[in-house]
């Protein structure tokens, strides 16, 4: 049975499949620019949970528009964390 042309309430448009989608998204963040292999995409229901960890805020931010662009219509949740990178403003004591 084939759901092209169904529709969800509301009347809007079936998206595709969910799963090919982020299947799609994950290998555009892995051979892209970006080249990026540090963020997880999990299917919440009909939401996307993206996390991991990324170099800058500015890659956070294209990763998120990445996802928002390829998973249009369905709800995309960040947990994406920045590493610091800055050096430390103090000496580790050991012990």
């Amino acid at each position: 049975m084939s759901n092209h042309g169904s529709q969800r309430a509301g009347d809007a448009p079936a998206a595709p499949n969910l799963d090919y989608r982020v299947a799609h998204l994950q290998d555009h963040l892995a051979g892209g620019d970006l080249g990026e292999l540090g963020v997880r995409v999990e299917v919440r229901g009909e939401a996307v949970l993206l996390t991991g960890t990324v170099p800058s805020a500015q890659c956070r931010d294209e990763v998120l528009r990445l996802a928002r662009d390829e998973l249009a219509g369905h709800p995309v949740h960040c947990d994406i964390v920045v590493t610091d990178t800055s050096s430390p403003d103090h000496a580790e004591e050991l012990a």
